[in-house]
């Protein structure tokens, strides 16, 4: 099974965030799921070859989760922009993080407060799959603190490359920038 990117071009035009900006982060993910590809498919054959035991197939395996994880998180991060609507203060999302954070805004703070934290990575809120409890996570790279047998409910890109041409070294203009543009439905809908 060969992986193709999605097409995510409806994004285009999205308030706060310029064509060329959309437009990059299109062709980085592009890489992802190329490279992605590129790497299964060495795997496979090395594992064919007999060669699943050298040092190639180890570091073609570590560098497996960099990419998949790559790929995935920016298909996650595409898929829960362009909205425009607030998030519906009587569903099932906004009630989920009020029992958990004690409210909305008190979720919404300590989530851009993750964000704004110096480095770069990935801010996601995650469901515990074991509790149903949400929590928000620093992930410093695409294969390194994704918390096991959670599911990603919101995920925001804090990569330079997410804002670094828009809005330079003022993150928190970008984090202000992607929260108008959340597409709430898209996050609900991955609540459990």
């Amino acid at each position: 099974m060969t992986y193709v990117a999605k097409d995510y071009s409806k994004l285009v035009g999205m308030a706060g965030f310029s064509d060329a900006l959309i437009n990059n982060h299109f062709t980085l993910y592009q890489g992802y799921v190329t490279n992605t590809n590129k790497v299964l498919d060495a795997l496979d054959a090395l594992a064919k070859g007999d060669k699943a035991a050298t040092p190639e197939f180890a570091e073609l395996k570590r560098r497996l989760g960099w990419e998949f994880n790559g790929m995935r998180l920016h298909e996650l991060y595409f898929e829960n922009l362009g909205g425009s609507a607030p998030l519906n203060k009587g569903g099932k999302l906004a009630a989920k993080l009020a029992e958990q954070f004690g409210s909305v805004e008190a979720w919404e703070k300590e989530f851009r407060a993750t964000g704004a934290m110096r480095g770069i990575g990935w801010v996601v809120t995650y469901q515990d799959s074991a509790t149903g409890r949400l929590i928000n996570f620093w992930v410093n790279e695409h294969d390194v603190a994704n918390p096991a047998g959670c599911q990603p409910i919101l995920v925001m890109d804090v990569f330079e490359h997410a804002f670094m041409l828009d809005y330079g070294l003022k993150r928190a203009d970008y984090i202000e920038a992607f929260f108008r543009n959340i597409d709430w439905n898209a996050a609900e809908t991955r609540l459990r």
